[in-house]
């Protein structure tokens, strides 16, 4: 599997690739001079699960803001440049644990090299990052078209970039907003390097069209056993990123993230209001560190049979519910008090945990 056998690199105190866990990413949309603000939003991040936070660096005063967020913060902190040198070269300077850049937007040859050598005398990865809005015109032509192809031939010349100043550290993404060449470009990447990779679709769109694109195109290259890190772009809440992302890995079974409720769609035979009580559980559920799998069922006849995986569940009827584990009903209850029955339960398998 190509993840597990890529290089390791460091980020601040997180490991990347070399069979180290998938990580979390996100990015801040405060302006990063904002020491405070961005900051507020690194935490909230956090603690919803983030790993690995970029904030935007398109000024020397947000250079210069990293040093009072790093002390606030603890995860690493990934500083995004383009075009100039001169802020790559602060962000390092000013403690960033990572830049992310694009080579060919950076300048000439000398430019580049200042920055790899000021990475490789701070100890400092590089992503590099190629985004197929970004493309090269000769590339372009070449392929006759933005392609998987050009996209990856564009990342290799960038790695070469870097490779000749000595930089070793690097980190690699090839994105593009087109779901399949995406899947492609990642496909043809790992035939031509070893250096981890850092995955996503970009500019996914607003938070219902994103997630679904995400789902899809993530979903198909982490199964294939590709990307290191992961990054959810969605036009709204960044928290919901890293929500996103964490249900995708725990889809895929490359990670635990807490309680997996289920439900049932609902049919003829639904006589409580299951959509309400679903939801009603998931926020129940945000609430426990457990690795269980949830169910809410709508019909008390088939729902402890149909969600016997459970390891626990309700399942309601009219006026009335039942509180189930592993598809063997424990008790009947008036439909009201399901929910709290369910709290009582979770409340227990807690203390249990908290207890071994």
């Amino acid at each position: 599997m190509y993840r597990d056998n890529t290089r390791r690199v460091m980020v601040g105190n997180v490991p990347i690739g070399g069979g180290a866990p998938i990580t979390i990413q996100s990015m801040t949309n405060t302006r990063t001079e904002d020491a405070a603000a961005t900051v507020a939003q690194i935490h909230e991040l956090t603690e919803a699960g983030c790993q690995i936070i970029r904030c935007a660096v398109p000024t020397l005063e947000a250079a210069k803001a990293l040093p009072e967020i790093k002390k606030q913060i603890s995860i690493p902190l990934v500083a995004d440049i383009h075009f100039d040198y001169k802020l790559a070269i602060a962000a390092m300077e000013h403690g960033a644990d990572k830049i992310r850049i694009n080579p060919g937007n950076i300048g000439s040859p000398e430019k580049i090299r200042a920055v790899v050598e000021k990475a490789v005398s701070c100890r400092v990865p590089i992503r590099i990052g190629v985004n197929s809005g970004s493309l090269e015109k000769e590339l372009i032509q070449k392929y006759g078209g933005v392609t998987a192809e050009g996209l990856v031939e564009s990342a290799i010349d960038k790695i070469r970039m870097v490779e000749q100043f000595g930089l070793k550290d690097i980190i690699v993404s090839i994105k593009s907003s087109d779901v399949m060449m995406c899947i492609k470009a990642y496909e043809l990447m790992v035939q031509s390097t070893d250096y981890p990779l850092h995955v996503g679709i970009t500019e996914a769109g607003p938070t219902s069209s994103g997630i679904i694109k995400s789902s899809v195109g993530l979903g198909v290259i982490l199964h294939m056993g590709i990307g290191n890190t992961i990054r959810v772009s969605l036009t709204g809440d960044r928290t919901e990123e890293v929500r996103t992302a964490q249900k995708i890995l725990a889809a895929l079974n490359l990670r635990k993230c807490g309680i997996e409720v289920i439900s049932c769609p609902t049919c003829g035979r639904t006589q409580i209001n299951l959509i309400r009580l679903a939801n009603q559980v998931e926020e129940l559920a945000a609430n426990y560190d457990l690795n269980l799998k949830v169910a809410v069922m709508g019909c008390v006849v088939n729902g402890p049979g149909e969600a016997r995986e459970a390891d626990l569940g309700i399942a309601g009827g009219r006026g009335e519910g039942l509180l189930f584990k592993k598809g063997q009903i424990i008790r009947k209850m008036p439909e009201a008090e399901l929910l709290h029955a369910l709290k009582s339960e979770l409340d227990h398998w807690n203390a249990e945990r908290t207890v071994n």
